[in-house]
């Protein structure tokens, strides 16, 4: 099957009032994980390469074409986006490589500037047909997320959208990056008001620090797209720990990391089973 367009999986969950899992790409053996994953379960998926990721493999194209190619060969509906990118030209890259959407991400910027540097990636996605995403508000360390005037407030929301015309917006509700525990609380209450004020879907970074329950919840109150990655490198490192500690003498780094992606693959498959059954009207 090839590629699906980003705006074709976020429009068709948002209708749905479901959840749609975008999961970070490290290397060949994750992507393959999560596009294992998304047969297993006939789920959608959308598979994401970092700023950080391209920083790790020294450039856009071996990673991203690899991933492009395993997504494209896929018998499931398959998304490849740019996460984080606070690099515009990263972000116009991968628009002409082929993504089939990207996100800017100039929250550290004063508003003006974020606003006129996301207009100018919108409009050369515009030409390519590609959705672009952006953040607004600060989805930081285990502390930024939770201090006072650091979340995404609505009104500003609804002004940033019409003035860039992003096709989805990543807000700051609670959630931290890198939580190895699931403990972070998100505001379902301000989910719920940015859902009313913005007329894109909204999508929920730092979701690995979220447990099930309360992700579940979020979806109902009007996330679509869920992030998440480190809690998928935890099943990853996990399971390679406990391959070696199994088997002390092996040399042969594709049996251990094979013990990774395998493990990683199970529990990406059960997130995208939790959040594409969790619309508003479902239960789970």
């Amino acid at each position: 099957m090839t590629l699906t367009p980003t705006r074709t999986l976020l429009d068709e969950a948002a209708e749905a009032g479901r959840g749609l899992g975008a999961f970070n790409v490290l290397h060949l053996e994750t992507a393959e994980a999560l596009v294992a994953a998304a047969e297993r379960t006939g789920r959608p998926v959308i598979l994401q390469l970092s700023e950080n990721c391209v920083g790790y493999h020294g450039a856009l194209e071996p990673i991203a074409l690899a991933t492009l190619s395993i997504a494209d060969a896929s018998s499931a509906r398959v998304a490849v986006h740019l996460d984080h990118a606070e690099d515009a030209q990263l972000a116009l890259r991968a628009i002409d490589l082929g993504f089939g959407s990207v996100m800017y991400d100039g929250a550290k910027l004063e508003f003006a500037e974020n606003v006129a540097t996301t207009r100018r990636v919108v409009a050369h996605a515009a030409s390519a047909g590609v959705l672009v995403e952006a953040e607004l508000g600060e989805i930081g360390g285990k502390d930024g997320a939770h201090a006072p005037g650091v979340r995404t407030d609505p009104d500003e929301a609804a002004r940033f959208v019409a003035e860039t015309g992003v096709g989805a917006l990543a807000v700051a509700v609670g959630s931290s990056h890198a939580m190895v525990e699931r403990v972070a609380a998100i505001d379902l209450d301000l989910i719920a008001r940015l859902r009313s004020a913005v007329p894109v879907p909204l999508v929920l970074h730092g979701s690995s620090g979220v447990g099930d329950e309360l992700i579940v919840e979020g979806i109902r109150a009007g996330l679509v797209k869920i992030n998440v990655s480190t809690h998928l490198n935890v099943q990853f490192t996990g399971a390679i720990r406990a391959y070696l500690d199994a088997h002390p003498t092996t040399v042969d780094s594709r049996k251990v990391l094979a013990a990774g992606r395998d493990a990683l693959g199970v529990e990406a498959a059960r997130l995208l089973d939790l959040f594409g059954s969790a619309g508003r009207d479902r239960t789970v």
